[in-house]
């Protein structure tokens, strides 16, 4: 049977009676709530080395430097650069060789009391994982679902005791960390959308695998990375901001990926009120294609990481499988508009009926939800190698029970069809394409962009079979294990 989980005031203490550990709590917001943990357990005195608490802006600007908003990984940032710094300043020589110093912060905007503001708020820790050790960081964003003030700051103490807990005790196995920071709490109080491990205890550590870890564990339904590997917060991100998404495989990304993608902008920012340079672009996989095949191969997920970073991607992982599930999660950080871009062949199974046995509406509440918000799907053709025929908007066969359905989205410009495509780039299809690496068929190659087809190479992706030069790279990379979870979907 596995481990029973330590309670909270057991974990607080326990860091307490930690002679190693020393440090400081900087905590704007919500009022000291993590620190109080430690406080209340006892033997506080040989863990803190001071708490503090600017709330009011102007103390917060004096301290640690003026910031355009007061809920933000900047802030955040400053408290941690601030506080650690004084720490080594000023107890380095005197205890700098038994001591590994630490800085807590965070920055919380709680529930106010008309209950109109978001709930949520950064956390982070900058610590010595031994005494003289280099410095290493843990960042997390967090979304407060309780619906009382009082009940979210238990939970934003909870959550900070076991980030401390963690990075302290559990820094060898980040993936145990991460799952360990909602212990006694539940995901219907707490979700952690953004996680960052930087450092030298983490140097190891591959930020896209954790966010794919934070939905494949249901800390978040949707985690978010830049082309660079940087993990991003959602909202920082989509805030305000038209969105356009390319829900995929990417298995591998070819010239129909990027080809759809850009139709669709091409018809999206025509749009009324979308201005260009502000859309953001997202590469979307979700849960349940990561685990067709029953579990999740972590080097097949880095596979299309890697060549959707080749062409700039920013990618979206999440648990929203059905399509207004998605709406309602973009919806939730824009105002703006938002375009899903999909293939003639997927929109005809986003008429399938049975998809929304589990509503009570059917199809059409789960309709009605997803194009409520100025949402608009783009639909790129499928070809017939066969016949040569292109399925399109207008002549898509759906259920006749459906069709006045599927012609009133039609006319109300709901569903528009894509004509800026490349009719060369029709005949690619991924699976095929998949095979061709397989089997090794130099042809893959026309069908992808020449940057994936680069990295596909030199990294042996997709079962490619490297040359001698390469071999001996992929030989060099690490050994990925396959992280199994049943589907959840």
């Amino acid at each position: 049977m596995p481990s029973e989980r330590p309670t909270t005031d057991r974990k607080a203490l326990q860091v307490n009676l930690d002679s190693r550990r020393y440090g400081s709590f900087a905590e704007i917001g919500a009022g000291q709530e993590v620190v109080r943990w430690f406080f209340r357990v006892g033997a506080a005195a040989g863990t803190i080395a001071k708490s503090m608490s600017a709330y009011d802006m102007s103390v917060s600007d004096a301290i640690y430097g003026k910031c355009d908003r007061y809920v933000c990984r900047q802030r955040l940032e400053d408290m941690l650069d601030r506080e650690h710094k004084l720490n080594l300043e000023r107890l380095r020589e005197s205890r700098g060789d038994s001591t590994a110093f630490f800085a807590f912060a965070d920055t919380v905007s709680a529930r106010n009391y008309h209950g109109t503001n978001e709930c949520h708020g950064w956390m982070g820790i900058r610590f010595q994982a031994h005494p003289r050790d280099e410095d290493s960081q843990i960042i997390i964003h967090v979304r407060m679902l309780d619906k009382n003030m009082e009940a979210q700051q238990e939970a934003l103490g909870i959550v900070g005791v076991n980030l401390l807990y963690g990075a302290f005790f559990m820094h060898h196995e980040p993936e145990q960390l991460l799952e360990s920071l909602l212990d006694n709490l539940s995901t219907q109080r707490i979700e952690i959308d953004m996680i960052e491990f930087s450092g030298i205890a983490f140097r190891h550590v591959d930020n896209r695998v954790m966010s794919l870890r934070l939905v494949q564990l249901g800390l978040s339904n949707a985690a978010m990375f830049s082309a660079s590997g940087d993990v991003l917060q959602p909202s920082e991100v989509l805030y305000k901001r038209p969105i356009l998404v390319e829900r995929g495989s990417f298995r591998p990304v070819t010239h129909v990926n990027l080809d759809m993608l850009s139709a669709a902008r091409e018809s999206f920012k025509k749009e009324a009120d979308v201005e260009e340079d502000r859309i953001v672009q997202l590469a979307e996989i979700t849960m349940r294609n990561l685990q067709a095949n029953g579990d999740i191969d972590l080097r097949d997920f880095l596979a299309r990481a890697d060549t959707l970073a080749a062409c700039g991607m920013t990618v979206l992982i999440s648990d929203y499988f059905e399509f207004y599930r998605l709406a309602a999660y973009l919806s939730r950080y824009t105002k703006e508009r938002i375009g899903i871009t999909l293939g003639a062949g997927s929109l005809a199974e986003l008429f399938n009926e049975k998809y929304y046995t589990g509503l009570e509406g059917g199809i059409l509440e789960s309709f009605g939800r997803m194009f409520k918000n100025d949402l608009k799907l783009y639909i790129y053709p499928l070809l017939d190698r066969e016949t040569g025929t292109l399925t399109t908007v207008d002549n898509l066969s759906v259920s006749p029970d459906l069709d006045k359905l599927y012609h009133y989205l039609v006319d109300t410009g709901c569903i528009e069809q894509l004509d800026a495509y490349n009719p060369e780039h029709l005949s690619t299809f991924s699976r095929e394409v998949l095979k061709m690496i397989d089997a090794g068929d130099p042809a893959w190659e026309d069908h992808v962009p020449a940057e994936v087809a680069s990295v596909i190479k030199r990294r042996g992706f997709f079962g490619h079979k490297a040359g001698v030069t390469e071999s001996r790279l992929a030989a060099m990379l690490p050994p990925t294990p396959s992280i199994g979870m049943p589907a959840n979907i």
